[in-house]
């Protein structure tokens, strides 16, 4: 929980700050994705608002490195989750030196709203049973996230990124420069990044199928050796009151 609950308040601020910059400033990257290569120059400066954001979540994403080898839980798709950091990381780093900073923007905002729909979601399970009550309130929130996080991942990721994003990049950044360095390496990456979004989106497919089938939403990327392990100490249980039943009754 605490780890939602930090990954929650971190998401909220960065996804709106994106917000604020792509429609709420002169930028008009979201709605014209070619601008991002306008006027695009080699050692161009980087403005201070698109810098601070920059800043702020390349910090991020080099503590989540750490954070998911050392600190967070252990899933079946943490080894995905520590390449996705480090080339986001990457994409950061780079984009920032080589002044891809527009696109980058771009890229954080189409991203950042599902993280924070994932943790809402999350912290919503995990505080529908507590303290030996059921509270409706948070299962329904929980159920309604769910449900956005899915439809929001399709439409923002698999849709919008490669149809702002990639179509900028491989297409709109060579009518504008020519000889635009590092084409290969800055798409690559972000060919990768789409790839490991439709390996996400492959889990919420299989997470809408199990909610469909047992009205309950779970983390399907949790290992099944827990969830046989608490079937085994449930069974075990169940034996030992089993036991205690046969020798209290009368003889």
């Amino acid at each position: 929980m605490p780890e939602s609950a930090w990954k929650l308040v971190f998401y909220t601020m960065s996804w709106s700050y994106s917000t604020y910059l792509l429609f709420f400033t002169s930028y008009s990257f979201f709605h014209d994705p070619p601008s991002v290569f306008y006027n695009w120059q080699s050692g161009m400066s980087v403005p201070a608002d698109i810098a601070i954001a920059y800043l702020i979540q390349g910090s991020f994403y080099g503590h989540s490195i750490y954070a998911s080898v050392y600190m967070d839980a252990w899933r079946k798709d943490s080894a995905v989750m520590v390449v996705h950091h480090i080339i986001t990381l990457a994409l950061i780093c780079f984009s920032y030196a080589f002044r891809y900073h527009n696109v980058g923007i771009l890229v954080l905002f189409l991203h950042d709203i599902n993280d924070i729909q994932l943790e809402f979601t999350k912290l919503n399970v995990y505080l529908k049973c507590r303290g030996g009550g059921y509270f409706l309130l948070n299962d329904v929130l929980s159920n309604m996230g769910s449900v956005s996080f899915s439809i929001t991942w399709f439409w923002f990721r698999l849709y919008w990124f490669p149809l702002k994003v990639l179509y900028a990049t491989c297409v709109s950044s060579l009518q504008s420069v020519p000889n635009i360095p590092f084409y290969f390496f800055f798409n690559t990456l972000l060919f990768t990044l789409l790839l490991m979004n439709i390996y996400w989106f492959l889990f919420i497919v299989v997470f809408v199928v199990k909610v469909l089938k047992v009205k309950e939403v779970n983390d399907v990327r949790e290992y099944e050796e827990e969830e046989g392990g608490r079937t085994a100490l449930r069974e075990k249980n169940n034996k030992q009151d089993d036991a205690g039943h046969h020798n209290a009754a009368p003889g």
